[in-house]
């Protein structure tokens, strides 16, 4: 699903119209599909015999053409369909024509001075729609209109048994591009929006008041240079099916690949385990863990199938000496990250740049099952420089790498950037306060300029290409904001590096299957404050099975 501002959707519809493509028969098609997705959302078949009433709420705008049209064909599938009128004139109405003849019935808010018209309509709906104000509005409500979204809320709220709300394409009162609303907003259950998602739809306080987001066609708009120009998506389910790799009935393990993972210290003990399970869960073949080597009999016992490589450590961190153990040491991985449960000691840091200068005069040793002694080095004749596998970074991995100069030029790319952001701020010199501003601009930006894929987490987590492509995970939820989670997501995108699938494509699918992860535990736990990180881990399954299915 496309991601578009007002001004991309309103430049999609005017070439659109130049190039055959009508506004008329764009409504026609947004009608019509906006009828069969209400008919889909309450579960009446296209041809039910029930006797269902809908009332729709029309403004004078484009969207309420829309909801006329859909009112028709609701109509004439045996519905009783009223349009309530708000500030759209009859006469001359060729889509208020149709409705008549199909049986609809026409209101006109103008007459109902205390809305008691409005509300006995509420109260005998099964469906509500809301077309009262479209994408094009901008704060604030003017009140002839606000007083009608007033009445029509207090009326659902005054409802024994509420009939089902359906924004058209957005909640009337919603700015569709910055997600601000008006307090008159109705809150509805699911929203369809025309032929793609637009950017306020996910933005707070928006999000809450759009419910279940539902895109449907308005023509075919593929051929468009306007269309073909955005760059921005919303992930979902179809695109991360189509993302993962396969798993044929013959693979053994290497063929899913080895992700080593870097983490840990003496205070961040956990960060590891949560990182390497969640490898373990997404698909990688073989997960090795290099830990300090005092973590190494902590952690052990919960995660057997892994394989170590014990660090060098400084008072439990990761020592600057551990890059050329590591180096020696990284045998077959096809991916690694780096970052987890680090701290912030200088000898961490340390490490960190000796790493990414990626070079060795000594020849990597053989590959090992099991665990090294941290002080080991052999070395064998030749000058074969090792260069890192795909590199994923985190956490306080990315603060440590904000302090190395050129750090972006160094890393081999594309490299995967996870920072929430608190370490996008360490890392561009920006404050929290305008990253939080433009989340989407500014992963864009640094991605292109780093050359390197960025994870900007948090809620609607925004994951841009140095190629200008940026995909948005649409959910905000208090389920991830817990600590360890940002681990497992970390874990997910570097196991599916090692599997071999590209770096945007892997943050992609790692960053949407950990959201969905975060709303099954929740589902699960019955509250989103009492899920732990490795509640999330554990849904991780579920959501694989969803996508395998």
């Amino acid at each position: 699903m496309k991601l578009v501002s007002v001004s991309e959707m309103r430049a999609i519809e005017k070439e659109a119209a130049a190039n055959g493509l009508t506004y008329e028969k764009m409504m026609e098609n947004a009608g019509h599909n906006l009828a069969r997705e209400i008919m889909s959302l309450a579960d009446i078949p296209e041809e039910g015999e029930e006797e269902i009433q809908v009332l729709g709420l029309v403004g004078p705008g484009n969207n309420g053409g829309d909801t006329l049209v859909a009112l028709t064909y609701l109509a004439e599938k045996g519905w009783t369909a009223r349009a309530y009128l708000v500030r759209r004139k009859v006469k001359n109405d060729p889509l208020i024509e149709r409705l008549e003849k199909a049986d609809g019935e026409i209101f006109l808010a103008e007459t109902d001075s205390g809305f008691d018209q409005l509300q006995a309509f509420v109260e005998t709906a099964d469906v509500v729609l809301d077309g009262v104000l479209g994408t094009g509005f901008r704060l604030p409500l003017k009140d002839e209109i606000g007083s009608v979204l007033s009445a029509a809320r207090d009326a659902l709220a005054q409802t024994e048994m509420p009939p089902l709300v359906v924004a058209v394409d957005c909640p009337s009162g919603v700015d569709s591009d910055t997600g601000q609303a008006a307090p008159q907003v109705i809150p509805a259950d699911a929203t369809v929006t025309m032929a793609a998602v637009k950017r306020g739809l996910l933005a707070l306080p928006a999000y809450e008041l759009a419910g279940e987001v539902r895109v449907v066609e308005i023509g075919d708009l593929s051929g468009l240079k306007s269309w073909q120009t955005v760059r921005d998506e919303v992930a979902d389910e179809g695109m991360v099916a189509a993302l993962l790799p396969g798993r044929r009935a013959d693979a053994h393990k290497g063929t899913f690949g080895t992700a080593m993972i870097v983490a840990g210290s003496v205070n961040y003990t956990g960060a590891a385990f949560l990182a390497g399970k969640a490898a373990y869960r997404i698909g990688a073949g073989l997960v090795t863990l290099a830990v300090p080597a005092p973590l190494h009999a902590a952690l052990a016992g919960h995660l057997p199938e892994a394989t170590w490589v014990l660090l060098p450590h400084e008072m439990g961190v990761i020592a600057s000496a551990a890059a050329e153990v590591l180096m020696k040491n990284l045998g077959r991985a096809t991916a690694l990250l780096v970052g987890p449960g680090f701290g912030m000691e200088e000898t961490t840091g340390g490490f960190i740049e000796r790493l990414i200068s990626a070079s060795s005069a000594t020849k990597p040793a053989a590959r090992r099952i099991g665990f090294i002694q941290g002080g080991e080095r052999q070395e064998e004749k030749g000058d074969d420089r090792k260069s890192l596998p795909p590199l994923v970074f985190d956490a306080d991995g990315l603060k440590l790498l904000a302090k190395i100069e050129n750090w972006a030029g160094r890393l081999p790319a594309p490299a995967v950037l996870t920072p929430h952001p608190g370490e996008m701020a360490a890392l561009t010199g920006l404050s929290v306060e305008e990253i939080q501003k433009d989340r989407l601009g500014i992963a864009k930006r640094f991605a292109a300029e780093w050359g390197h894929v960025v994870v900007l987490k948090g809620a609607f987590t925004v994951i841009a290409a140095p190629d200008g492509r940026t995909a948005t995970i649409p959910v905000a939820s208090p389920a991830l904001a817990r600590a360890g989670s940002g681990d497992v997501l970390a874990g997910l995108i570097v196991g599916l590096r090692a599997q071999g699938v590209e770096a945007y494509a892997a943050a992609v699918a790692g960053a949407w299957i950990h959201a969905q992860a975060g709303l099954t535990a929740a589902e699960v736990q019955g509250s989103a404050a009492s899920v732990l990180a490795g509640d999330v881990l554990e849904g991780v399954a579920d959501v694989m099975s969803n996508l395998s299915r």
